[in-house]
């Protein structure tokens, strides 16, 4: 697998705290690899660390199979939105990104063309000019979060990159990010897993400065092993399910209302796994509501816990 960040045991110390007690991470080049834990568990400080920002006190990081971040080696080609960042009042969207892109290496033109398509595309094409002071705080994100595609860098770090941000924004910027997949390696940090799930293609689990899981998001919510049936009350006969599939694992729920199905994807697919147990499920009592595939993202994090 082609990597775009490789962290080995990586710590930092504050003092007697460690906010990396020898984290690994491999991000593989062009996924959407979000990082999800709790506050204080050291997503952040492996953002800042990945980017140059922070000393660590141990362990290792490639970034594009060019060792750790350096100015001359990965200019222009790595970017980070900071959670706290912020934005100079007086500055305005377009002279400013212009000038981040003169800064990466581009040419005055290719700066200013790449900052306007940019801001085009976070729909601030109509505020380009205006003083950054006068924008609304969604807006200023939306500018904070169009520097990161600048130039079209290789890797981008966002921390909290939708917090702050209206509904309809929201769903812009995935797919935004989306667009982003088989073109550039995106690393997102987000406690807002439904926004995860709906962008990325990886997971990380983060806790205490260690990474607990990393893997595709398909098999952490078992998208491609595991179809979910929500009923209207309990199958009378389990068995009789059971038997219509047998290549099959089935488990219900405490409360009777889902019907777990579990499957290797090697010897059935979804819509096979259907055409056995719909037939039989549907002659039982209980009425058949909805059926989805896999658990959600947010279940299958708290079962890790």
């Amino acid at each position: 697998m082609d990597i775009a960040i490789d962290t080995r045991d990586l710590v930092k110390c504050y003092g007697a705290r460690r906010a990396l007690d020898g984290l690994t991470l491999s991000v593989p080049r062009y996924s959407l690899l979000g990082l999800i834990g709790p506050n204080g568990a050291g997503k952040t400080t492996w953002m800042m660390s990945v980017a140059g920002f922070l000393r660590l006190n141990s362990g290792s990081i490639d970034l594009l199979g060019e060792g750790p971040f350096d100015t001359r080696a990965h200019r222009g080609r790595l970017s980070i939105l900071p959670q706290d960042s912020d934005l100079p009042l007086e500055s305005r969207p377009l002279e400013l990104l212009t000038h981040y892109g003169l800064l990466q290496g581009l040419t005055r033109r290719e700066a200013a063309r790449s900052a306007a398509e940019i801001l085009d595309d976070v729909h601030l094409g109509d505020r380009v000019n205006a003083p950054i002071r006068s924008l609304s705080h969604g807006m200023r994100k939306r500018v904070m979060i169009a520097q990161c595609f600048l130039g079209h860098p290789e890797v981008i770090l966002l921390d909290e990159p939708l917090s702050g941000l209206d509904p309809r924004e929201v769903s812009h910027m995935r797919d935004l990010i989306r667009r982003r997949r088989g073109r550039q390696t995106v690393v997102i940090s987000s406690h807002n897993l439904h926004d995860i799930e709906q962008v990325c293609d990886h997971v990380a689990f983060v806790e205490k400065g260690r990474a607990v899981r990393v893997a595709p998001l398909a098999e952490v919510t078992g998208a491609a092993s595991l179809l979910v049936y929500h009923l209207t009350c309990a199958p009378l006969d389990l068995g009789a399910l059971a038997a219509a599939a047998p290549q099959t694992t089935l488990s219900l729920s405490s409360d009777g209302l889902q019907l777990t199905c579990s499957y290797h994807p090697r010897d059935l697919s979804p819509d096979a796994v259907n055409r056995l147990l719909l037939p039989a499920l549907l002659d039982q009592p209980c009425g058949l509501l909805s059926v989805s595939q896999g658990s959600s993202l947010e279940s299958a994090y708290l079962k890790s816990l």
